[in-house]
């Protein structure tokens, strides 16, 4: 059986030495903006401990878990202990430094972007591993196959989609100043200018992203501009591209990638401080006790009640409540 690793980005966006940074690094306009270096972004209410059991209690077939951070340990070990006594997937914090090493005058970096290009450097990282954001958790029992296939594809959980209509879209986000919106969409298209172009491109969900690590170290051995492109800015630019959406164009273009409905397996939360919102989403998804991936997108913004049911719901999910 191949070895499976899940890589996990995170940040305590509420650590006076984090903000401190921030603070020497990004008190332009720019870096203030929310689709740049909003708050939302860095803030944290304990996500990384729900993700985390809930890769023990649905994926206890994973290898390790690396946990990518900057200068912080979110010291969870002696609780996910606590809750799996009869053994727990081992994990290992990833600094910064680790993964840009030869890179580092692109460090300290706040860019989400810029990290997740980089988490293939991980030291002893499997060649088959599954990225997570912190606010990602498994919501029901998942197997290898879920995410890499038996003859040896990757799982995406997207669907193709033309290009043309999407950038016209785009094109009517612009900001009164000219400039663009740093978005997930566009981040998507900027990848496509580094693939075989054929008028689609991949439109990724919130999910857990199956990756090969081989695939970033050809592309990357090749086209090292590509690389220093995308770690170069300390806070999300308007230039950046998704490197996972580079690697699945890559991989679908080269029939090694097979698409499967995220909608199907997919929890999605938005960010909203709208607690009506929220207990609809909630109530939505306790009737679909099937799905695999829950995201719950930025907590923080809702008020306090509200975030507390969303906690409760997903302990009882994942069953720890």
């Amino acid at each position: 059986m191949r070895k499976i690793d899940a890589v996990i980005t995170w940040v305590d966006g509420d650590d006076p030495k984090h903000i401190a940074k921030r603070n020497t690094y990004g008190d332009s306009k720019i870096a203030q903006r929310e689709d740049v270096g909003g708050i939302t972004r860095f803030r944290s209410v304990g996500e990384i401990f729900y993700c985390v059991a809930s890769l023990n209690r649905f994926a206890p077939w994973l290898n390790k878990i690396y946990i990518v951070t900057d200068e912080q340990d979110p010291k969870i070990d002696e609780q996910i202990k606590e809750l799996f006594p009869k053994g727990h997937i081992p994990m290992e914090i990833v600094d910064h430094k680790i993964i840009f090493e030869g890179y580092e005058e692109y460090l300290p970096t706040f860019n989400s972007i810029s990290i997740e290009s980089m988490t293939w450097r991980i030291p002893g990282l499997s060649e088959h591993f599954i990225e997570f954001n912190d606010d990602l958790i498994l919501a029901a029992p998942t197997t290898p196959e879920d995410f890499f296939t038996e003859d040896g594809k990757v799982v995406c959980y997207g669907e193709r989609r033309l290009q043309f209509f999407t950038r016209l879209s785009r094109m009517l986000k612009y900001r009164g100043d000219g400039s663009k919106r740093v978005s997930y969409k566009e981040s998507m298209l900027n990848a496509t200018d580094f693939c075989e172009r054929d008028g689609h491109f991949i439109m990724l969900y919130h999910t857990p992203k199956a990756l090969l690590r081989s695939i970033y170290e050809e592309h990357y051995s090749k086209h090292p501009e590509h690389l220093r492109h995308n770690i170069c800015h300390r806070f999300r630019h308007a230039s950046q591209y998704n490197a996972e959406e580079l690697q699945y164009m890559t991989l679908y273009q080269a029939k090694r990638c097979v698409m499967r409905s995220a909608e199907r397996e997919l929890l999605y939360m938005k960010a909203k401080s709208d607690t009506e919102y929220l207990r609809r989403k909630l109530d939505s998804f306790s009737k679909s006790p099937a799905k695999k991936f829950g995201c719950f997108n930025s907590l923080d913004l809702a008020p306090t009640e509200a975030c507390n049911e969303a906690i409760e719901w997903i302990e009882r999910r994942i069953g720890i409540k």
